[in-house]
């Protein structure tokens, strides 16, 4: 019989271990996800304002070839024939 009893104890200890592993590992995963979703916010966050920064760069640089400089001339050129075409064509769809 006490055979039996330390046969119990020993499996109540080891279950006792692995809730407690369990829980251990449970804090730890809920932890975990609270950082990715973090760090997914300031990736997200980073993405816009480089989409922003590169918005400006390249409006900084259609203004500058507008300017004068010679270096982006082409570029400033077909950026306006551009702008006009879409004119035209809101200009067309209101006509009709």
């Amino acid at each position: 019989m006490s055979e039996l009893v330390k046969i119990v104890d020993s499996l109540e200890n080891k279950i006792s271990k692995l809730l407690h592993k369990m829980e251990v590992l449970n804090q730890t995963n809920a932890k975990l996800e609270n950082e990715l979703l973090s760090l997914k916010r300031d990736q997200n966050s980073t993405q816009t304002s480089i989409s922003e920064w590169e918005e400006k760069y390249n409006s900084l640089k259609l203004a500058n070839s507008m300017l004068g400089s010679n270096t982006n001339k082409t570029e400033a050129k077909l950026k306006i024939n551009t702008l006009i075409r879409e004119l035209d064509h809101c200009i067309a769809q209101l006509a009709e």
